[in-house]
């Protein structure tokens, strides 16, 4: 029988071999795979800035306050979040690429209809785009647990940091690349714009990967030494398989034990911090910059983006960093603690913007607490390690759900406090102190750091 030479190609859609029959060198497919997932969490995360970026210019042509955009940014938090644990059951009880491919291509659609939102009447217009911003988080619910799952399926612990970073950085590249292009071509052409481009972008991204994604034992580039490689490496390669995937009922005290574990609270409390911070860059950084400093639009995006390179820099490092200590022999609790420690001590020195006058010299303290923000990513590196393999679909929905709470409360928060104070410096001091609390709770609540078990 003739052997099929191993390939590291772009995924193909074609019929899988045996798996006896994949043989030779390993292939490194896996890499194809997390490229995929990051132009596709970049996407994600181009449409949640869209509305920041075009923020001045909607306010100011659809006539909403401070406090109305607020409630508009945080729509997308409060779905987001509800979605959580159902959208992690459903990864568990259907699978991460069809899901996922789904949910990509739904939100694409929401994003295409924001665009036609100024041509609605007046007294519609907060209801419709909070409606809109809403359904939106609502359909990206599964989207991070989607990411964490499959690279829980296609990583062996040993390089699942770096993966998850590498995913995870998308975020930093979104804002970096769409950021300076959403100012340009608001100012250039209207606000209506960007939403369509990036609504049309994640519907072709949908299709691709609905045609092209396979499990890892089902996917015809994957040799046998490469899966042997991944499963030997703690990789879950089947949990995709419908096969094999598992179709269990939680019982009561399974259910109790994933709301309510020191370990996974931890790990939730510190998403939830960082998060923070995340929807500050995502929604009031790029006002900030306009309102407050003095940016035009046109600088804004470009300012905006050299703290989100710093950021993707940074994870980078963070999860390079993290895989480095542990194939030296570390224990996975200093692999991962250490990043995320140092990471969020980094990111606190965003509130020594509030005794900065150059503009340009808050853009650079704002890199460095992105770069500390990146070094921190690590959180799902660590609920990749710890969620019992039963369930890695829910754990990443709890986890990412608590995390997103962030995407309610901040916007809201920093609404109040700038048009109370009339002043960001307090919306500063707020960010800053989810970097101490989360220092906090990874020394002292999250424990040893390890694979947990559910009750029976």
């Amino acid at each position: 029988m003739r052997t099929r030479e191993p390939t590291s190609s772009a995924i193909t859609h074609a019929t899988a071999p045996p798996e006896t029959s994949r043989v030779g060198e390993r292939s490194a497919v896996r890499y194809s795979v997390l490229a995929f997932l990051f132009v596709i969490t970049a996407i994600n995360y181009g449409d949640r800035a869209t509305l920041g970026i075009a923020g001045t210019n909607i306010s100011q042509d659809l006539g909403l306050t401070p406090i109305s955009m607020g409630y508009i940014f945080s729509a997308f938090g409060w779905a987001y979040v509800l979605n959580q644990i159902p959208g992690g059951w459903l990864l568990d009880r259907y699978g991460s690429i069809r899901v996922y491919g789904f949910s990509l291509f739904a939100w694409s659609v929401c994003t295409l209809a924001i665009a036609g939102v100024s041509y609605i009447p007046y007294t519609l217009i907060f209801p419709t785009l909070f409606l809109l911003w809403a359904t939106l988080g609502l359909v990206e619910a599964p989207t991070f647990p989607a990411n964490s799952r499959i690279v829980s399926s296609w990583f062996p612990t040993s390089e699942r940091g770096l993966a998850t970073s590498i995913f995870n950085s998308a975020q930093y590249v979104a804002v970096a690349f769409f950021a300076p292009l959403m100012g340009w071509v608001t100012q250039t052409f209207g606000w209506q714009y960007i939403f369509s481009l990036m609504g049309a972008l994640g519907m072709i991204l949908a299709i691709l990967w609905l045609i092209k994604m396979y499990p890892p034992a089902q996917h015809p580039g994957v040799n046998a030494a490469e899966l042997t490689y991944m499963r030997a490496g703690g990789a879950l390669v089947d949990i995709d398989d419908r096969a094999t995937r598992a179709k269990q009922t939680l019982t009561g005290q399974q259910i109790r034990f994933m709301l309510t574990n020191r370990t996974l609270l931890g790990v939730y409390g510190g998403q939830y911090c960082i998060t923070a911070l995340l929807y500050f860059f995502l929604t009031w950084f790029p006002l900030y910059l306009h309102q407050s400093r003095g940016f035009s639009l046109t600088a804004t995006g470009f300012a905006a983006s050299v703290p989100a390179l710093c950021g993707l820099v940074g994870a980078i490092f963070g999860g390079a960093l993290s895989d480095k200590l542990l194939r030296a022999g570390h224990s996975e609790n200093v692999a991962r603690k250490t990043p995320y420690i140092l990471g969020m001590a980094t990111a606190s020195t965003i509130c020594l913007c509030n005794f900065i006058q150059s503009g340009w010299l808050i853009v650079a303290v704002m890199s460095i607490a992105f770069f500390g923000k990146g070094i921190a990513a690590i959180g799902w590196a660590v609920i990749s390690d710890i969620a019992p393999k039963e369930t890695p679909g829910l754990a990443a929905g709890i986890f990412n759900g608590v995390g997103n709470i962030a995407g309610i409360v901040t916007p809201i928060v920093i609404g109040y406090i700038v048009a109370w104070t009339k002043s960001y410096d307090g919306a500063l001091l707020f960010v800053a102190a989810h970097c101490i609390v989360a220092i906090v709770l990874y020394l002292f609540v999250v424990g040893k750091i390890r694979r947990l078990s559910l009750p029976s």
